[in-house]
């Protein structure tokens, strides 16, 4: 006889939990394409939460190759590549990728990856280096140390980050805030720009 009776129930309610992105999140996003910072979701949440949760946020902008294929009525395969701008791209899918498809995805304008692993985020960042770009990689959990240790910036969230994802990042966030990201590049391209003035004034100045 089961302890837990699942007969003669009444239905009292329904309780949903939601953990919404912060409210600057998505001037943040948008500050970072003004920037030309190109800014990738990897996640393990489900592929529709990741991309709704991605649309709210301003990361995807564009539709992606099932919402084309039904604004056409064609099969999802018939879309040609060139007209997909935005991919969301499930973790069980990145074992069979090859560098073409790498190729094709990297250069894609928005990109959402769901049902992720730690492996499969260590091998993100090790395709996105290889394409060229200065990766970096956010993380908090101690599966993520790889990662962080494999990205030219390992960002580590200070507050509920582990000791572990700490020690292995450049970057640590004190308020696991990723609008604080995008402050610190402002900052450093003006470091940056401030100085290339100095030393161009400083030459300038010694030369007769």
């Amino acid at each position: 006889k089961s302890s837990s009776p699942i007969t003669d129930l009444v239905f009292v309610g329904l309780i949903t939990l939601q953990d919404p992105p912060r409210k600057e999140v998505p001037q943040a996003i948008a500050d970072c394409h003004t920037a030309g910072v190109k800014v990738v979701m990897v996640t393990g949440d489900h592929p529709l939460t990741a991309a709704a949760i991605a649309r709210k946020i301003g990361l995807i902008t564009h539709p992606t190759r099932d919402l084309l294929a039904k604004e056409r009525g064609l099969p999802p395969d018939q879309i040609p590549q060139e007209d997909i701008r935005a991919v969301v791209v499930h973790g069980s899918e990145i074992s069979a990728m090859t560098e073409d498809d790498w190729k094709v995805l990297v250069s894609k304008q928005e990109i959402v990856f769901a049902r992720t692993s730690p492996e499969q985020k260590l091998t993100i960042v090790k395709e996105f280096t290889k394409a060229g770009n200065v990766t970096a990689m956010t993380g908090d959990g101690v599966n993520d140390s790889p990662a962080l240790k494999q990205a030219a910036i390992g960002v580590a969230m200070g507050l509920n980050g582990s000791d572990v994802a700490r020690e292995a990042a450049d970057l640590v966030l004190l308020d696991d805030n990723f609008a604080s990201i995008v402050v610190g590049i402002k900052e450093g391209r003006l470091l940056f720009s401030n100085l290339k003035k100095s030393i161009a004034y400083t030459l300038a100045h010694l030369v007769p």
